[in-house]
């Protein structure tokens, strides 16, 4: 049977997420790469801004998109609805956000922007035209949260997460340069992060009581990846809320409950999310990791293009993760 692929455009090729769509989507059965899109690296290989992208893909960068059956937009936050609304695509085109412009609100002209958090929303993904992408720290946080969520006993919720270096962007910035980020852990937006509205705005699709989320997020010292810790009071056994994550993440492929302790190196290099949850009285904390890039950003845009376009949903996904 003859494979008939799809076309596929990246809108921002030369950033970080960009990137790493591409090299996702560099072996992925159905898709092929048409164009790859940057205003700033137009006329430069793809291979000599990512030397990792050499043999696996030399495309050449263009300011000129063409019309495709998906199109990812990897733009900075803010500039996706300016750049749609300066470009006409295809109302067929299936458009795949990774910035923030549609995760609060969805509507842009006749596109109504679907939030792409599989694990909740993978009924309205299934033939999907618009998708909203989540954020990262957004994605390790609602899923350590969402089971407890679903059984409506969440109130206060405290929790700590730290990032890597390509959380920032591909920009350079004073607190992204080697010699201030080696050795070096910070806080930063605490209390302020911009996640948080989109966290909640979720959490309420299963938890109507007003929650309170106290979010302090750091910098660490290493380039990838995401931990999290969530600190909620329960009266449930520990036996009783490991149940309750098992049965909530049962079919999901890239959700694993652990009852060992996790560390990030589960992850980095994974489309995988690693919770593992602790309790001492009636204090409860569940721990979350992802690797930002991808299941915060990337590879969880390619699996709700897999989504959408009824493929198997591990497509181009079944990476292994980092050992040393």
């Amino acid at each position: 049977m003859i494979n008939i692929k799809k076309t596929a455009g990246i809108i921002g090729a030369n950033g970080y997420t960009g990137s790493e769509l591409v090299r996702l989507l560099a072996f992925h059965p159905n898709v092929t790469l048409s164009f790859l899109y940057s205003r700033s690296n137009s006329g430069t290989k793809i291979s000599d801004l990512y030397p990792d992208l050499t043999t696996v893909c030399e495309m050449v960068l263009t300011d000129q998109p063409e019309e495709v059956d998906i199109l990812f937009l990897c733009l900075p936050h803010k500039e996706s609805q300016s750049w749609l609304a300066q470009n006409k695509i295809n109302e067929e085109t299936l458009i795949i956000d990774l910035g923030n412009d549609f995760r609060l609100n969805g509507n842009f002209e006749n596109r109504n922007f679907i939030y792409g958090l599989s694990e909740i929303n993978r009924k309205q993904l299934i033939g999907a035209k618009s998708i909203a992408n989540p954020g990262c720290f957004a994605t390790a946080i609602q899923l350590a949260l969402f089971p407890l969520a679903q059984k409506k006993i969440l109130n206060d919720v405290y929790t700590t997460g730290i990032t890597g270096s390509t959380g920032a962007g591909q920009s350079l910035q004073a607190t992204t340069h080697f010699t201030w980020r080696n050795d070096n852990i910070s806080a930063y937006k605490t209390l302020k992060h911009q996640h948080v509205e989109e966290i909640l705005q979720q959490l309420a699709s299963f938890n109507k009581n007003e929650i309170s989320l106290n979010f302090v997020p750091w910098r660490g010292d290493f380039a990838r990846g995401i931990f999290t810790s969530s600190t909620v009071k329960t009266d449930l056994e520990l036996s009783d809320i490991h149940q309750l994550f098992r049965d909530f993440y049962a079919d999901e492929p890239f959700v694993k409950v652990s009852e060992k302790a996790i560390d990030l190196k589960q992850v980095v290099n994974t489309n995988r999310c690693v919770i593992h949850i602790e309790k001492s009285g009636n204090v409860a904390v569940i721990h979350s990791a992802i690797d930002n890039l991808l299941k915060g950003a990337s590879g969880q845009a390619v699996q709700n293009m897999n989504l959408a376009m009824g493929w198997e949903e591990n497509s181009g996904l079944n990476l292994k993760p980092i050992a040393f």
